[in-house]
């Protein structure tokens, strides 16, 4: 069973959250908190599917709306998408896609897109065989933290006559 995910299901996909960090090797980059899931889904700054397996959480896909200017369009970006180790292969990860996708068709959104660590080969292939195209001629960047304040105060004094 596929749902989506309401704020009284942070504590779910908190812990669904802790699981993929600790797969990905990246649990101390994990800061945010219950609270802090709950307040994002209450304000849906981020929606999440929550997918079910003998009537336990198994895994989520958690996305949020961004926008392309050449189509003119939203589209659904994919933050991240998770199944268990012990429940891989059984069709989970396909059915929360295939989920994903319907709901971008029903909003009219002109494409879905995601990142993928690059030493991450099963999520390659599986994304692979869905049809999902490598963009390779793109590189993510990203500013955060001390970075980005770094960033916006000297935007702001340069902002000042």
């Amino acid at each position: 069973m596929i749902r989506f995910a309401t704020p009284d299901d942070a504590e779910i996909v908190h812990a669904l959250i802790g699981a993929l960090a600790d797969y990905e090797k990246l649990a101390h980059e994990v800061v945010g908190t219950v609270s802090d899931v709950r307040r994002s889904l209450e304000n849906r700054e981020a929606e999440a599917l929550l997918a079910f397996h003998d009537g336990e959480p198994a895994g989520f896909a958690l996305f949020f709306h961004n926008y392309s200017t050449f189509l003119a369009r939203r589209g659904i970006y994919l933050e991240d998408l998770f199944v268990k180790p012990a429940l891989r292969g059984k069709g989970i990860g396909k059915a929360l896609f295939v989920e994903l996708a319907r709901i971008a068709v029903e909003r009219k959104c002109g494409r879905l897109e995601w990142a993928v660590l690059d030493w991450n080969e099963p999520a390659l292939g599986f994304y692979e065989k869905l049809g999902a195209r490598v963009m390779t001629e793109w590189r993510i960047h990203r500013l955060a933290g001390p970075r980005l304040d770094a960033l916006a105060r000297a935007t702001e004094s340069a902002r000042k006559p």
